[in-house]
């Protein structure tokens, strides 16, 4: 995959590709990074890529030529089919079923704005689709951007270690994920549940789907409003919440 990000920052933005999975899908070929800087695309001696806003109000905004002048570069080196993506509050929220959309895709390029916003007709003439964390405010795109490239490299085929760590990831079948444990088998007392360590995988398999369940029910309530729990699936939750209050 070809991802390809606008930034004033390409420093920081390059740093997703140094580490962890984005690191090594991208020594492995599996991912490419590209990151144009808008500054390069100005043409006056202080390098402006932002002016201040119509009707007054605080802050500046991103002009439109420095940011479309990025974008039709980077589009000219990346497939067809490779949309184009502006990371702002305004934008749908970024989740497991959208990050799953894009690794389907050959290539993005992911906008990241500065200051008080981009200029509109940039949106209007350039953008595909524009992207949100949640609501809260950053400085800037760049974690966004970062954000998105890390949880979309990750579900590329062969990116990861074992392709089951992507499927059984939060979030995949909609819920939060099960809890984890690893040796010592005992810590101030505390236990790994009998469960884990009796070698029944079925069991095993019941007791981690059960558990994110009832994870989902108490933490995040509003995943379960968006399922249509089965018969088994409510089994599985009633007993759960049954043994809680024992």
């Amino acid at each position: 995959m070809h991802m390809s990000v606008v930034s004033l920052f390409p420093e920081m933005v390059q740093t997703i590709a140094e580490f962890g999975v984005v690191g090594r899908a991208r020594r492995r070929e599996l991912v490419s990074l590209e990151i144009e800087n808008p500054r390069d695309h100005t043409d006056d001696a202080h390098n402006t890529v932002d002016d201040r806003p119509y009707g007054g109000g605080p802050g500046m905004v991103m002009k439109v030529a420095p940011l479309a002048a990025s974008i039709d570069a980077l589009k000219s080196r990346l497939p067809t089919g490779s949309p184009v993506i502006y990371l702002s509050p305004q934008g749908k929220v970024f989740d497991q079923d959208v990050a799953n959309r894009l690794a389907g895709l050959p290539g993005m390029i992911l906008v990241a704005g500065r200051y008080e916003g981009v200029d509109e007709r940039l949106i209007e003439s350039h953008v595909d689709e524009e992207l949100s964390l949640g609501d809260f405010v950053l400085s800037g795109g760049e974690i966004a951007a970062m954000a998105v490239i890390d949880a979309v490299v990750r579900l590329l085929p062969g990116v990861l270690g074992d392709d089951e760590s992507a499927t059984q990831d939060s979030f995949m079948e909609g819920l939060l994920d099960c809890p984890h444990y690893t040796r010592p088998e005992e810590i101030e007392g505390v236990a790994v549940p009998e469960v884990l360590l009796s070698g029944d995988h079925k069991a095993i398999a019941r007791w981690r789907y059960q558990q994110a369940l009832g994870r989902s029910f108490e933490r995040r309530p509003d995943l379960l409003e968006k399922l249509e729990l089965t018969d088994e699936q409510q089994q599985l939750l009633d007993e759960y919440l049954k043994e809680q209050r024992q």
